[in-house]
């Protein structure tokens, strides 16, 4: 097939391009700077340019759509505008252009309200109970592909759950940098357990919904390595493979979301110049188990993990000794 993959200069965007480069399609990347990945053809662009929207859909098969606005904070506006908006453009306009699948890289997020998830599949998307500008627009622009669904153009959601592994600028930096400089505490007592997904795993699960389209279309999928750890432990096992020292000491939980709260109320006064340190979102998933039962993602997608968590931590490992030593 010829695949257009957005956002493919991003961490999780990067692996699903070269992974469906490696099953043998013919990939078109789209997004604001160059991929970088092997393989493939890039048209630079944002989604909210319907020119440069409508170029980068021509003459393709299928469209694996991973471009978001992802921020624990912001205008809300730039996340209606880029999320919903550019969704809704990107799925007319490949329609229009004659694609016949669509595969929606969302989150689980979309349907966590903020109490603990114990072993549920891909519940629906509530846009009104998401928790933060992000989930809240990632949940409408998934029941907007949902519900485009039709014989012409076959549609499916695929959640990875807490992408990571070796180059993660996102969860695994932020940690890293944080517990190196000792302002990372445990949320509670680190004990709540959650599900994680080791970057090539995600990305081998949204290659399987993309070819699996015609048995699977119409339902969202979450993904997972499908081996929840304490947090304490996942958090411990990503600054161990970095040579830092986990963080030791706690926060109630209680305060923490307060302090997530107050936060957040300062950050929309006078943005800093990067994440918060501290949001209510966060806080709850800190410290609030959220782990899912994976056997229909597998038994539907026909897939399996390749990737343990032990040895992703390994290959996280090599990827820090590469990089001292280079």
């Amino acid at each position: 097939m010829r695949v257009l993959v957005t956002g493919a200069s991003g961490f999780l965007g990067r692996a699903v391009a070269t992974a469906v480069v490696a099953a043998g399609h013919e990939v078109v990347t789209f997004q604001r700077r160059p991929s970088g990945v092997p393989g493939t053809e890039d048209r630079l662009g944002s989604l909210t340019d319907p020119a440069a929207v409508a170029r980068a859909a021509d003459r393709m098969d299928a469209v694996i759509h991973l471009a978001a606005k992802v921020s624990l904070a912001g205008d809300p506006a730039d996340f209606d505008t880029v999320n919903v908006g550019g969704t809704r453009r990107l799925l007319d306009t490949a329609t229009d252009a004659g694609a016949s699948r669509f595969v929606y890289v969302s989150s689980p997020s979309v349907a966590h309200a903020g109490a603990s998830i114990v072993g549920a599949g891909a519940e629906p998307a509530d846009p009104a109970r998401a928790r933060g500008h992000y989930a809240r627009t990632k949940a409408e622009a998934e029941l907007l592909v949902l519900a485009a669904d039709s014989p012409a153009m076959r549609v499916v959601a695929v959640r990875p759950h807490l992408v990571w592994g070796p180059g993660d600028p996102q969860l695994v930096a932020r940690i890293v940098d944080r517990a190196r400089a000792g302002r990372l505490p445990l949320v509670g007592r680190g004990a709540a357990l959650i599900d994680s997904t080791y970057v090539d795993n995600a990305a081998s699960a949204v290659v399987a919904a993309l070819e699996r389209v015609d048995e699977v279309h119409g339902r969202p999928y979450v993904v997972t390595n499908g081996e929840p750890r304490p947090v304490a432990e996942l958090i411990a096992g990503m600054c161990r493979a970095a040579g830092v020292r986990p963080p030791a000491w706690h926060v109630p939980a209680g305060m923490a979301r307060t302090a997530g709260s107050l936060v957040e109320a300062a950050w929309r006064i006078r943005p800093g110049a990067d994440e918060p340190p501290m949001t209510r979102f966060l806080a709850e998933q800190l410290s609030t188990a959220h782990w899912f039962d994976q056997r229909q993602t597998r038994g539907d997608l026909r897939w399996q993990p390749a990737v343990t968590l032990d040895e992703g931590f390994r290959r996280l490992a090599d990827h820090y000794r590469a990089a001292r030593s280079g």
